[in-house]
């Protein structure tokens, strides 16, 4: 039978493996996101820092992740970690979340992104077809939904496939990112927005845009700027998110040993520095503050840039109005390729999941390419279904949480299997062990706690989420 091949092709090198890190990593979040987080802490430096420590916390998580990586160089990844030091119910929790919500969520987030800005030059994607009290179904939805099955089937065609796709359109969308950094910086120091935005740069102040129009300033001191930075975090942090999806591939990678590891660091570094260099030329061009609806593109600032696309706003500032369609194009093909990279690897966790009797016993099936395709079209299947549904984006914030709380609870498998397993070959060690580690646990936690007070609801369902996959896992997986 030419379906049932039973081992993964070890076909990827090291920077196959960081281009999807990097991929998986740059979708449109960084265009987008750091409109609200100024609304939210009203300070250039507040702003930058907290990108700042966004990346120093995600680096840090993936140096710690690299001693796991090449402890368990298989597939499925932070799954299987989870499992080793926790056992089947935990992995489950994890796997059920990834499923339910965080991987095809992001999947149909990203998709209708891309359905969004591709509007821009085909207005026709606006049509809706249908409507029914809030669901409404349009042409975007369509296209969003088409995205997911081409690119879910190229991925079944083969490793190769997916893996020149993500080479290209990351190498792309890096080019273009530092084009925009460069030019909005040499074009920004032209001008003296960037010192007027460092000006009282530690001033914090909340901006809230209420129904009637009218804009409410309430400045920030003490406890309340850390409560304020901490909860916007999560802006950034699900911008910087998906990192550990070279991780689920570890069966596909070579010499998956040195390479995940290495990988994890030189992706999540690189997208660190350009994250931060991005938003410095985002200040560099548009003033931090600014007045919703207006006409004029430095009036409204990065606060209020036009449906928070502050990525094209800067480009308008270098290249006019062309720049708003150079940076749309690039959002299309920087949400394109993020999705191949996700797509691809989310088939991988979901297939190893089932070799352990914890999903559909048909996703362990490979076709004659070496791909787990029946676990790839349940991904696509489910994701095509939040697209439709419209509900993924509030799913995604109740999942953010519950994400975080995984990034956690793996970290902290680092010190239980030092301790479980220590005679264990480890090729890797974790750079910093064990400060590195517990400054991620710590920091970590301290969002975690921040966001329950702050974002209460959002984490409480967040954490219903994962509390239901418990009588899933009992009455459906549990082994006698």
């Amino acid at each position: 039978m030419s379906e049932n091949k039973t081992e993964l092709k070890r076909s990827l090198g090291l920077l196959d493996a960081t281009s999807l890190v990097a991929g998986s990593m740059i979708g449109s979040g960084i265009f987008i996101v750091t409109s609200a987080m100024a609304r939210d802490v009203g300070s250039a430096a507040w702003l930058l820092m907290i990108w700042v420590v966004t990346g120093l916390i995600t680096v840090a998580a993936a140096l710690s992740y690299g001693e796991l990586a090449g402890m368990m160089p298989n597939a499925g990844g932070q799954f299987v970690y989870i499992q080793r030091a926790y056992g089947r119910l935990v992995s489950f929790l994890y796997g059920w979340t990834v499923f339910s919500v965080i991987q095809t969520g992001v999947i149909a987030a990203i998709a209708v992104t891309f359905a969004n800005y591709s509007a821009v030059f085909f207005p026709v994607l606006d049509t809706v077809l249908f409507q029914s009290g809030s669901f409404v179904f349009s042409n975007k939805q369509v296209l969003a939904v088409f995205s997911i099955f081409i690119l879910t089937y190229i991925n079944t065609k083969g490793i190769e496939n997916g893996k020149w796709i993500q080479l290209i359109l990351t190498a792309t969308k890096l080019l273009a990112l530092f084009a925009l950094i460069i030019l909005g910086i040499y074009v920004g120091l032209q001008k003296d927005i960037l010192s007027a935005n460092f000006s009282n740069m530690w001033e914090a102040s909340k901006t809230v845009v209420h129904p009637d129009g009218s804009v409410t300033v309430t400045k920030l001191v003490g406890t309340a700027i850390l409560g304020a930075a901490t909860a916007t975090m999560i802006n950034s942090l699900f911008s910087s998110d998906a990192w550990n999806n070279v991780t689920f591939i570890a069966g596909e990678i070579k010499d998956p040993k040195k390479n995940i590891p290495r990988s994890l660091f030189l992706g999540t570094l690189i997208v660190t520095v350009i994250y931060v260099l991005a938003n410095l030329a985002y200040l560099s061009l548009l003033p931090l503050h600014g007045t919703p609806n207006s006409n004029e593109v430095v009036a409204n600032g990065i606060m209020f840039a036009s449906n928070d696309r502050v990525g094209a706003a800067a480009a308008s500032m270098i290249m006019g109005n062309t720049g708003v369609f150079v940076m749309t194009a690039l959002i299309m093909i920087s949400t394109f390729g993020c999705n191949s990279g996700l797509i691809l690897s989310g088939g991988r966790l979901f297939y190893a999941m089932a070799n352990q009797g914890l999903f559909f016993r048909k996703a362990t099936e490979l076709n004659q390419h070496q791909v787990p395709v029946k676990a790839l079209w349940v991904q696509c299947i489910w994701a095509s279904v939040l697209c439709v549904s419209g509900k993924f984006g509030d799913l995604l914030t109740y999942a953010t949480f519950a994400s975080l709380l995984f990034y956690i609870l793996t970290i902290l498998g680092v010190f239980i299997l030092r301790k479980k397993e220590p005679n264990a070959l480890r090729p890797y060690k974790a750079l910093g062990y064990p400060i590195v580690p517990a400054l991620y646990i710590l920091v970590a936690t301290g969002i975690c706690l921040t966001l329950l007070v702050y974002e209460t609801v959002n984490t409480g369902i967040g954490l219903a989420i994962v509390a239901l996959g418990i009588p899933i896992y009992y009455v459906v997986f549990k082994k006698e």
